[in-house]
């Protein structure tokens, strides 16, 4: 298309051009127009919004200051609430552990050699340290279950050390010993230099849990040699039915007391309330609340009210009345301990900038009204002067400005048409660089170009890595299915049993495991584990514990005596800290007598008159999880036709879409639905139900399951039967 006075007719630069000048002219007449009725009705309008203005000023600065302090004071609360909140939660988990390693180790204490125990050494002020006290009347060498508690003291000094937040964790007995893990010795000894006794019986965390028989917290209360301000999560330990004593750990308020004062600063101030509405912490010399004030039976009802909805949830910013003032107040729950967070801030100091706003809007509306008056004249003349000026430069300015923008993007509109039929690079050219959005759209249009080739690429690269990487955990799970038997039949000369086997993981590789094999002719081994954990590390674990299993199992050791030499191994270089449950059990197929013993793992389940029973037996403790446990042993008899079902917890702990659990009542149902089924359909049954139970929600654990059927000694197939049977010439049968 040819040119007309430079410009193309129908091209960008003509568009540019007509648009400019319309837009310019239709803007000088609309201007022109209104400026007289502008400038005419500015100042009465003016002077009119002052008003309304000022109005508007103290009502938005009164939303917005309320929803800053919506924002800002319940946020912060409620944040600090989470933080003490977390903050007991971890010091929950520590009771938790406290008191489920002191239960195990009551349950094995025949099995463990005393540790010993020493009375406090002032020598070690200042280092934690275990140590060893009594009530008077009481000698502490003398107690049936101190040595086997003090096996707690590497843990509870690493506990100690680990927690910026623990002061001392202990152990109360009934007996009315007292082994505790402490920095403090010297304080235990009275001005002579003599022990002091403890009376640990009578002491509220010791009491409070024993008489809840649960997690018990107390409230703030002084340490009895200090004499410091602390809290104490304390657990009962529990032992068959009987309670042999209580577990502690003391707690630091630092967080707490210096976000009490941190926030306290004369207009603001912050509390802490108990469950029952009493003041534990509080500024000093605030004048509103005092420590140990009960202000749940406060006589200001708006008070009370809004101290226990405070206590029940995160309250919405409130208004409190409080000596003749008003308040803005927030507050928000611990739940773990029951109590609440209250914030205060003087309402009244929210109320100065909007004071200072106003004078302030005041002082410059009239400055700049006189200013606008004297300006307004001026401007008039001057404005209209400069329009017919402007009229004429436009024009000009448009024919030069339309081919200059036109240019550029005529060009790159080429380029670009050029590279998506060529597939060559979009380039950056001396054209392009006018210093304005076109230099930036043709700088974006290089940068893409070059991203694009660059993407592709990289996901070449990735493709290429993510191929490897799945190729490599293809090759991890092969390795780790053909470690477990996965041949069926099993023994296919072998006819006194029959016995089937599964293991899905729930990732690439699992940590659950099982094991069949025959130490000789008349005894077959049967293990089933789950290693603690998922993934690779569950998976390296769960194949050495394997083998160490097996290794021991063909030596012709006891299930116990296993269980111990594979307990040691693990415990002598498990830097990981892991473990594994094992339920492993000795079928003597001649009879029928299953010899097993049970490391933390599930309890089997057999038939019992022909229908599956779980068989609840007592448990060991995990093995590779403390050293010096020893297992123990128990019998189990199978008739022919008997079945005998093992599995992990994934089974009974899968879940379906709402988090419920299918359960061992589910499973058993499933083993019965076909009781009589060959091993194969009994586990097919089983897991049938599961994927029914579970419709599509995803499999967190690892499903392992085995079943053996006894079919009892001298059992033969029917091939044998039958050439046992044939006789006559030329194998006539009779």
């Amino acid at each position: 298309m040819k040119k007309l006075f430079g410009i193309r007719p129908g091209g960008l630069q003509r568009k540019i051009t007509l648009l400019v000048l319309t837009v310019l002219i239709a803007t000088v007449l609309v201007l022109m127009g209104i400026s007289e009725f502008q400038s005419r009705m500015l100042t009465r309008i003016v002077g009119e919004t002052r008003i309304q203005q000022q109005e508007a000023i103290s009502k938005v600065s009164e939303e917005t200051m309320d929803q800053t302090m919506q924002g800002a004071l319940v946020n912060s609360t409620k944040l600090q609430a989470n933080i003490a909140d977390s903050d007991f939660t971890e010091i929950v988990n520590d009771t938790y552990m406290l008191q489920s390693m002191a239960q195990g180790l009551i349950e094995n204490r025949n099995s463990l050699t005393p540790a010993e125990v020493s009375i406090p050494d002032p020598s070690l002020d200042g280092t934690p340290s275990a140590m060893v006290m009594s009530e008077e009347g009481v000698d502490y060498t003398r107690s049936r279950f101190l040595g086997t508690i003090a096996h707690m003291a590497t843990p509870m000094i690493a506990m100690l050390d680990n927690s910026d937040k623990i002061t001392a964790c202990y152990v109360g007995l009934s007996d009315g010993t007292f082994f505790c893990v402490d920095t403090h010795t010297s304080n235990r000894y009275d001005e002579s230099g003599k022990l002091k006794s403890f009376a640990v019986r009578e002491r509220p965390w010791y009491k409070g849990a024993i008489e809840t028989g649960e997690l018990y917290f107390t409230g703030i209360e002084k340490d009895a040699f200090s004499g410091a301000a602390s809290l104490t999560c304390s657990a009962p330990v529990i032992v068959g039915g009987k309670t042999y004593g209580v577990v502690g750990i003391d707690i630091t308020l630092d967080n707490m007391q210096d976000f009490i004062h941190s926030v306290s600063t004369g207009d603001s101030y912050a509390f802490i309330v108990s469950q029952n509405g009493e003041v534990l912490l509080a500024p000093e010399g605030s004048g509103l609340f005092e420590t140990g004030q009960e202000l749940g039976q406060s006589d200001n009802a708006e008070v009370s009210t809004f101290i226990q909805e405070a206590l029940e949830g995160t309250t919405r910013l409130a208004i409190l009345t409080l000596d003749g003032k008003q308040y803005y107040a927030a507050g928000s729950p611990m739940s773990t301990v029951g109590w609440a967070v209250i914030a205060l801030v003087d309402k009244t100091i929210t109320e100065q900038p909007e004071q200072l706003m106003l004078a302030e809007y005041d002082r410059i509306n009239e400055e700049a009204t006189a200013a606008f008056r004297a300006g307004s004249d001026r401007m008039r003349w001057a404005a209209r002067l400069a329009i017919v000026l402007l009229l004429l430069l436009s024009v000009g300015i448009a024919l030069y400005a339309s081919r200059r923008f036109s240019r550029p993007i005529e060009e790159m509109t080429e380029s670009i048409i050029d590279s998506s039929q060529t597939g060559k690079l979009f380039e950056m050219k001396d054209s392009y660089r006018t210093n304005d959005e076109i230099e930036v759209l043709a700088l974006s249009f290089d940068e893409l170009s070059k991203k694009t080739k660059q993407y592709i690429e990289d996901i070449t690269e990735i493709t290429k890595e993510k191929e490897r990487v799945s190729t490599e955990l293809n090759m991890a799970r092969q390795i780790q299915s053909s470690m477990m038997p996965h041949i069926f039949p099993a023994f296919p000369d072998r006819h006194e049993f029959d016995i089937y086997a599964t293991m899905d993981p729930a990732k690439e590789v699992g940590g659950d495991f099982y094991d069949f094999f025959l130490i000789d002719e008349d005894h077959l081994c049967m293990v089933m584990a789950d290693v603690s954990g998922k993934g690779i590390p569950a998976a390296l674990f769960m194949m050495i514990s394997k083998v160490i299993l097996q290794s021991c199992a063909m030596l012709g050791r006891s299930p116990a005596e296993i269980l111990n030499k594979t307990n040691e191994a693990l415990c002598s270089s498990n830097q990981v800290e892991m473990f594994v449950t094992v339920w492993l059990g000795i079928l003597e197929i001649s009879t029928g007598k299953i010899t097993a013993a049970n490391a933390g793992h599930e309890y089997p389940a057999m038939t019992v008159d022909g229908t599956f029973e779980l068989l609840k037996g007592k448990h060991g403790f995990v093995v590779g999880g403390l050293e010096n446990v020893r297992y123990h042993e128990y019998e189990l008899q199978m008739k022919p036709g008997d079945k005998l079902f093992l599995y992990t917890d994934g089974v009974p702990e899968a879940t379906d879409e709402k988090n419920q659990m299918f359960g061992t009542d589910r499973m058993l149902e499933a083993l019965n639905k076909d009781k009589d089924a060959a091993s194969e359909r009994i586990l097919e049954n089983v897991r049938k139900d599961l994927d029914a139970f579970v419709s599509g929600a995803e499999q967190f654990d690892d499903l392992t399951m085995l079943c053996i059927e006894y079919n009892g000694a001298g059992v033969q197939s029917i091939d044998e039967t039958a050439h046992e049977t044939a006789g006559g010439e030329n194998g006539t049968k009779i």
